[in-house]
């Protein structure tokens, strides 16, 4: 927080994220809503992440190409219009679930380009590189008190106003996050020296990206991870209205408090994490962390109460998140500058991307199997996954350790992890 960047950074993102999370909960309870259908809920989840699979590959080379700052308030403004169009579209009636499928589409491809730009835009944004690792962690703390804030904020509007307050909000809220990039100083980008075709600029970083054991045994654990979290995110509708008996009049209070107990297990691995003073021991915390999802993933699926599904929520959000920004930490700390877009927007692929495919999936599973039987499988594949990761760890400190000694990350006694 030294760093007024930083700062600025920080205090527009987090207004910003509170506003997108009462969307996010708005828009699954407003489909449920209309048309009960868990297939459906998957659908729309499947058009707003499957984006980020496609395009987020291509958006890392222009990140690399092109200034962060302006590149943010670009694709800020955007989401503000279609966030608008959204509240707009709700709040007079006239809204249909293929409105909401076609702004989630809209908003996934934005979303494709602002999610490695703000990943890469970070290490701007401190002014001592000793710094960048409690960077990323606060990052986490500040996505995940959004996660805390804005689904019980959401759960009390809806029941009050509808779901076309939490749309507006969420429009009013992007302001500050422009104002804040707006009122940065941040260094002039220096675009690279040559310009080379973007096809091959792509393949560039995908063999970088494929030639370091590391960034393949990350990329591909987080990938199975977030499949498994496609799962769980689109079902708790159905949780919520129907196995806890909510119903449409409190089925909004009760996804309130489950979204909210994700984002209290969350918030807990978030402020681990910045609390942390090295990456030494990363490793081995994403072999815990990702265990923890997995088994709360099939605890919450086995329970029939809220009064236990939901505190069984703070285990899921607490393994989700300390994998997710344990990778990330690790990832931004070791990769190159050049390669670092390209890097960042292969993890957001992996991260978000998979996503949809899990949603979708689990949607159509779920009708057919029930989701006790989706959120089961989900669990028992993220475990598999969890082991696979824990063989690897002796060669991933092998290749780590030395590139951390270079970059002065580690002493050269230490064992980077």
């Amino acid at each position: 927080m030294r760093s007024r960047n930083y700062r600025l950074f920080f205090t527009g993102q987090i207004v910003s994220l509170i506003g997108t999370w009462m969307e996010s909960l708005a828009m699954s309870w407003l489909v449920y809503r209309l048309t009960g259908s868990a297939v459906l809920l998957g659908t729309v989840a499947f058009s707003s992440q499957i984006p980020m699979f496609c395009v987020t590959p291509f958006a890392g080379v222009v990140t690399d190409r092109i200034d962060h700052r302006r590149l943010l308030i670009a694709t800020q403004t955007v989401a503000m219009i279609l966030a608008g169009i959204l509240a707009v579209l709700t709040i007079t009636g006239t809204i249909h679930v293929w409105h909401i499928i076609v702004l989630s589409v809209l908003v996934g491809i934005n979303g494709a380009f602002d999610t490695p730009a703000r990943q890469a835009f970070v290490p701007a944004l401190v002014e001592r590189r000793e710094d960048l690792g409690n960077a990323i962690a606060l990052n986490s703390t500040m996505f995940n008190i959004a996660r805390l804030i804005g689904p019980a904020v959401a759960g009390v509007t809806i029941s009050l106003v509808g779901e076309g307050g939490c749309f507006a909000i969420n429009t009013l809220s992007f302001v500050f996050v422009i104002w804040a990039l707006a009122k940065m100083d941040t260094p002039a980008h220096r675009a690279p020296a040559e310009k080379k075709n973007p096809l091959r600029d792509l393949r560039e970083g995908a063999a970088y990206a494929w030639s370091l054991h590391p960034i393949r045994v990350l990329l591909g654990l987080i990938a199975l991870a977030s499949l498994a979290s496609g799962a769980y995110s689109v079902l708790l509708p159905v949780y919520a209205a129907d196995v806890y008996h909510g119903g449409k009049a409190h089925g909004p209070q009760i996804l309130g408090l489950m979204f909210g107990s994700v984002g209290v297990g969350a918030l807990v691995s978030a402020t681990m994490l910045a609390r942390r003073a090295s990456v030494v021991g990363l490793g081995k915390w994403i072999v815990i962390s990702s265990s923890c999802f997995g088994l709360g993933l099939i605890l919450f699926g086995l329970a029939r109460s809220e009064w236990l599904g939901i505190p069984l929520l703070a285990l899921v959000g607490f393994g989700a998140m300390l994998h997710m920004g344990s990778t990330n930490t690790l990832l931004q700390t070791f990769v190159e500058d050049r390669m670092r877009g390209r890097v960042m927007a292969f993890y957001v692929m992996a991260f978000i991307g998979t996503m949809p495919i899990g949603s979708l999936v689990s949607g159509a599973a779920s009708h057919a199997f029930g989701p006790t039987v989706v959120l089961l499988v989900a669990g028992l594949i993220t475990l598999l996954g969890s082991y696979g990761f824990y063989r690897s760890l002796p060669e991933f400190r092998r290749v780590l350790r030395p590139i951390y000694e270079d970059k002065g990350i580690l002493p050269s006694q230490a064992s980077a992890q």
